[in-house]
């Protein structure tokens, strides 16, 4: 499994106080790594991984140190229940040279002063490599700089149990361009729940819940109906538009058809035909259905099919005075080598042009290769178009408020609470962060 998965993506209460309370203290200030001599040791913090994720960082760490005379990394692996919050807690003067961090965190690490652009310390080479999903994801819109290079990105749509959809006379899209609207989708779940034995259709995650899934899962609707989280630094007539609303109103009625998956089980077991999810669960589903496994785009909801995208990466802290031995550590760590040899062991999408034009996986004609489409087709952080897909995080310093305040969105209307009383409550909670931050400094 990815470092995606739910148990990683899930952000703690006390994660998001001190991502906060870390925005609100740093002001805008930037600073850089100093460029240092290239020569020498540097140290290296990344979060305690699945064990073949852990091998495969520790095995690129020890080929580094081996073929760079004069430069010696120094990995410590931290715990990843309290990973966030140790970069959250610790000061700028005590954060190692590099250091791995979760996408969306980018942009409060860079509003606190910790994190230094990459130009001029990681390659050109490795930069123009870097998918154009990724650098959407580590580019700070606030100075328009890069942050960060990544290794892995992440895949999101659904699969679905082939015997099951065609059982219950169900055609299913096999392009994001031709995905069900959000009515033909509804009508298709009413179908998929008459052959299921409890009369359930899909799986969306609630098991997850609750955690960063709420809303990594479902702001894709947000963005399939038109709308950004936050657009010029509000919420307020984007996260409550009509269009929304009623997106998320739709999304809602399908509870009666959803199954809580409180163990686990519901697509494997064939409980449900559908599971809204990731890449980090084709190979438990791969193995439980082989050829019986499909994987679909999300539904339409009016403005294009969206998908998630976005992962795990990699900066140079701007405590660091060796960024050009940090630099030189992140070219190799994003090398085809490293790359293959990671997503190999991991699954995830790889985060470099050329390894995942390369993957057996998600390469044109593999599994996988749905999601790879909707990652060449980013919709960066602008404004949303209806032929892009896949869709960044919200890249600002506010984005632990806002996945903490849409995951209650979520969470709540499918338990059939009033979805306009929630995301008002959402846009005034997201709002007032921005406005007791002075914007974060963004324009």
């Amino acid at each position: 499994m990815s470092r995606l998965t739910a148990t990683k993506l899930a952000v703690t209460a006390v994660a998001i106080a001190l991502a906060a309370s870390a925005c609100s203290a740093g002001g805008s200030t930037q600073t850089t790594a100093q460029a240092g001599s290239g020569t020498g040791t540097i140290t290296v913090w990344a979060h305690d991984g699945q064990p073949a994720e852990n091998a495969s960082i520790e095995a690129a760490v020890a080929e580094f140190n081996a073929a760079n005379t004069g430069v010696t990394a120094k990995l410590t692996l931290l715990p990843a229940a309290t990973y966030t919050q140790t970069i959250d807690s610790t000061p700028r003067s005590k954060l190692p040279d590099v250091l791995e961090y979760d996408g969306p965190t980018m942009s409060s690490y860079v509003f606190a002063g910790k994190l230094s652009p990459i130009s001029g310390l990681v390659s050109s080479a490795t930069i123009a490599n870097q998918t154009s999903s990724i650098v959407a994801q580590d580019t700070y819109p606030g100075d328009g700089k890069l942050y960060g290079v990544a290794i892995i990105n992440s895949g999101f749509g659904m699969y679905g149990n082939k015997k099951l959809l065609q059982k219950a006379g169900v055609t299913w899209p096999t392009s994001w361009s031709g995905a069900w609207t959000a009515d033909e989708f509804q009508a298709d779940l009413a179908k998929i729940a008459k052959v299921t034995s409890g009369g359930k259709a899909l799986d969306a995650g609630e098991n997850n819940f609750p955690g960063e899934f709420a809303s990594y899962g479902f702001l894709p609707v947000v963005n399939s109906a038109g709308y950004q989280a936050v657009s010029d630094n509000t919420a307020q007539g984007n996260l409550d538009s009509p269009k929304v609303v009623t997106a998320v109103e739709q999304l809602a009625s399908w509870s009666t058809y959803i199954d809580a998956n409180t163990d686990g089980n519901a697509f494997v077991d064939g409980r449900v035909a559908l599971s809204w999810t990731g890449h980090w669960m084709y190979p438990t589903y791969s193995k439980a259905l082989g050829s019986n496994l499909v994987v679909l785009p999300l539904p339409n909801f009016g403005d294009g099919a969206k998908g998630a995208q976005g992962s795990w990466a990699w900066g140079i802290s701007s405590n660091s005075k060796n960024g050009k031995a940090a630099g030189n550590f992140l070219n190799y760590l994003t090398s085809d080598k490293i790359v293959g040899e990671y997503t190999n062991a991991d699954g995830a999408p790889p985060a470099t042009k050329t390894a995942l034009a390369a993957s057996s996986l998600y390469k044109q004609g593999g599994p996988l290769y749905l999601f790879t489409q909707a990652l060449n087709a980013s919709c960066g952080t602008g404004a949303l178009t209806t032929s892009c897909v896949s869709v960044p995080r919200p890249v600002t310093p506010a984005y632990p408020v806002i996945s903490q305040q849409f995951g209650t969105v979520i969470e709540n209307a499918l338990k059939g609470q009033n979805v306009q009383t929630l995301l008002d409550n959402a846009v005034t909670a997201i709002d007032q962060a921005y406005s007791d931050n002075d914007n974060y400094g963004l324009k």
